[in-house]
């Protein structure tokens, strides 16, 4: 195997693993644990996009229709989503985010970025400066 291939392929092993952690202490910062990650990850898709019905979210969380609506029944239950009739389609309706939900997403973020700037904080310049272009890097890679 050429030397470039080896390399390529040790890159890939060493950044999967990093990322993995990272990621797994990133997810660890948690402010409200009473919902799930699969609710949090539904409740940050619908801030990102916007209302949808639960069909439009299912295939933005890559998911079944069937376990979004327990989704969506357990996050409404919680005071989290509204659900709304569809403008167009009366057998739809349109999935929305509370005011608390809004709150809880903003309370989630901050602790992340606040545990995450204090990493930082304990890296060189020059490190944060290998990060910086990193970022750019993991963005190109994730969108392609």
């Amino acid at each position: 195997m050429p030397r470039t291939t080896l390399d390529t392929a040790a890159l890939a092993h060493d950044l999967r693993l990093a990322v993995m952690r990272f990621s797994r202490r990133l997810r660890n910062q948690r402010v409200d644990t009473s919902v799930t990650l699969t609710h949090l990850a539904a409740l940050s898709t619908l801030q990102r996009q916007g209302p949808m019905s639960p069909g439009e979210l299912a295939a933005h969380e890559r998911v079944q229709p069937p376990s979004m609506t327990r989704v969506v029944v357990a996050l409404e239950a919680k005071g989290l989503v509204t659900r709304t009739p569809h403008p167009t389609d009366g057998r739809q309706v349109v999935i929305d985010l509370t005011p608390a939900a809004e709150a809880m997403l903003g309370d989630e973020i901050r602790a992340r970025e606040a545990w995450l700037s204090g990493r930082l904080q304990q890296l060189s310049a020059e490190e944060r400066a290998v990060l910086r272009e990193a970022a750019t890097i993991m963005d190109k890679l994730a969108s392609g």
